[in-house]
């Protein structure tokens, strides 16, 4: 049975309503039966109406209605389309033809916009049903691929870091049984030694109980003589045995830094897909990534020096022991009188202040200057630094500013009132860290600045108390690889050390015995790669080096009496020390 023809209900006439369907006007869209055929035509003769089987309705394809005349709905007026007008891209009918409002437009036949439309759109869905479809059915199993690749691949690396963890806990275990043993090993011997006196003191008081025993005989004796026969060596016992000193080792576990227990390296993933979400970077130092850890050398490696002449120093032959005292690289004459500061523009240039108001740059490999900057007050500047952007940065404490020289120009960037500032440094952010005094020499702090704002400010601890000393002494300041904020407070004669936040973390004073065993006397203050924190000990010819927690670990010795002042750090770790009474500036080779 036809689909088509086929209902559960019988369809009626549309005229006659009672007859069986069997006729269909394409035109007019209406169902007949063949008896009211003939009705229909006769009813309207303007259309060209087109009778069909019923089975066969929707062959004649429909003309759109004339979209100007749909409120003029009397079947005179019920016009349909047979032309289209281009230049409006509307179908229009013979009424809109006939009138003016097309005239001039280029038309054509409906019937011929509606193939062309029609191939187009054949185009178009074999495009999609051949090539694009098949290509998202592509995209979407290599996404379904590569997510199972991602699974089983991050299932991999966690499996492999769970193994690794396995291990660490073996050799863990081992160090730990080992620690176990010494201890016991430890005990055991104090024990053993302990049992040993105390079997000689249990002899000894039986030895005195029998000389007890021995002297109530005499005394109960009746005999005088047996007195005199009492021996001679009772004495020995009012010495009693010495009292041994048992020093139980205490266990003080070194706090592991997660770049000592292990190290990962970071992927840096590059997606095609533009996805922010797909990528990971590497963070960056001000952000805390781990350096290469390098140890303290222990023998030194002395290189020609540089002279005042320019004579190119010979090349540094490659150390490849571990160095006990620093290696003195390279020594340049400067020229001043008397040198206070040096600061690292570059591996190869660096930045001097001395007893004189202008500050030279010099070439390390060269040993000449490459140029010099006068402040425009005319007076000393008290401290030089070197901005992220390779500014020279200095202060000057009798004009109250803190300046900053721009391709040659000096420009104020911070005037105080009642302040005058010391030393200065550019934190890892951009920010500058200045440390001051009150006009009164009475307070002491340290300023933040963005800029020229004003953005944070340390004076105190938690207690209320100072946390630098007062007085118009040195002090000199740097920032840490881990954001701490130190300072060389010479009017304290401490290093004074807090974090990020400005709560204080330590304060070093010094160790005993120094290079020269005098009172410690710190000037200028730098950091490395590793987090150390050096200052120079005028008093001692010598540079301090702690760890970031406070910790001493070594001095570096200067030349003697050369009363060691700024000191700074290049990329590479080596350290520059400006040295007042020669006016030398040395580079040192501490670390691997």
């Amino acid at each position: 049975m036809d689909p088509r023809t086929s209902a559960q209900d019988m369809m009626q006439c549309a005229l006659c309503e009672t007859a069986v369907v069997q006729m269909h006007c394409d035109t007019c869209l209406v169902n007949l039966c063949k008896a009211c055929v003939g009705e229909h035509f006769s009813a309207d003769l303007s259309k060209p109406h087109k009778i069909v089987h019923f089975k066969d309705k929707k062959s004649t394809l429909i003309h759109p209605r004339c979209t100007s005349h749909e409120e003029e709905t009397c079947d005179v007026y019920e016009e349909t389309c047979e032309m289209f007008c281009t230049h409006c891209d509307v179908p229009i009918c013979t009424i809109c033809l006939a009138s003016d409002q097309h005239l001039g437009h280029k038309l054509a036949r409906i019937l011929e916009i509606r193939d062309e439309k029609r191939d187009n759109l054949i185009k178009k869905q074999t495009e999609l049903k051949e090539k694009i479809y098949p290509n998202y059915q592509d995209i979407a199993s290599d996404v379904q691929i590569r997510m199972s690749q991602l699974q089983k691949e991050y299932g991999d690396l966690s499996t492999f870091i769970t193994k690794h963890g396995e291990e660490w806990h073996r050799e863990i275990d081992k160090l730990v049984q080992k620690l176990k043993a010494e201890v016991d090993e430890m005990k055991n011997t104090q024990l053993q030694t302990l049992q040993k006196q105390l079997d000689e003191i249990n002899k000894t008081m039986s030895d005195i109980k029998d000389e007890i025993n021995s002297v109530d005989s005499v005394l109960e004796s009746t005999d005088i003589s047996s007195l005199f026969s009492v021996p001679s060596t009772l004495d020995r016992y009012t010495n009693l045995p010495r009292k041994i000193t048992i020093s139980i080792p205490k266990f003080i576990p070194k706090k592991l830094q997660a770049d000592q227990l292990f190290s990962l390296e970071t992927i840096l993933l590059k997606s095609d897909e533009h996805d922010d979400s797909m990528k990971t970077t590497e963070k960056s130092p001000e952000a805390g990534s781990s350096p290469p850890v390098k140890q303290l050398l222990d023998e030194p490696e002395t290189v020609t020096a540089i002279s005042t002449e320019y004579e190119k120093a010979e090349s540094s032959p490659p150390v490849k022991q571990l160095l006990d005292e620093p290696e003195t690289v390279t020594t340049i004459h400067i020229g001043y009188r008397e040198l206070y500061r040096v600061a690292c523009l570059s591996d190869e240039e660096i930045w001097t202040r001395g007893k004189s108001n202008t500050m030279k740059l010099y070439s390390i490999n060269q040993g000449s200057e490459l140029n010099s900057i006068t402040t425009k007050s005319g007076n000393n500047p008290t401290d030089i630094a070197v901005t992220k952007s390779g500014d020279l940065v200095f202060t000057d404490r009798d004009d109250r500013t803190v300046n900053i020289v721009k391709n040659e120009k000096i420009e104020e960037v911070i005037r105080l009132q009642n302040w005058r500032p010391w030393g200065v440094c550019s934190t890892s952010s951009g920010d500058l860290l200045v440390i001051m005094d009150s006009d009164d020499y009475k307070q002491t702090k340290v300023v933040r600045y963005s800029g020229s704002t004003e953005k944070q400010t340390i004076q105190f601890d938690d207690k209320g108390n100072p946390l630098y000393s007062s007085g118009g002494y040195d002090r000199y300041i740097t920032e840490n690889r881990n954001l701490d904020i130190c300072v060389s407070d010479n009017g304290a004669r401490t290093v004074v050390v807090v974090n990020q936040a400005g709560k204080l973390r330590f304060r070093y004073t010094g160790y005993t015995p120094a290079a020269k065993n005098q009172p410690f006397n710190l000037r200028g203050i730098t950091t490395d790669s590793q987090s150390h924190i050096l200052t120079a000990d005028d008093n001692n010819d010598c540079v301090h080096i702690i760890d970031k927690d406070g910790q001493f670990l070594r001095y570096i010795d200067c030349e003697v009496w050369s009363e060691p002042q700024g000191l700074c750090t290049d990329t590479n770790d080596n350290l520059f020390v400006a040295q007042q009474l020669n006016s030398q500036v040395m580079k040192i080779k501490y670390l691997q």
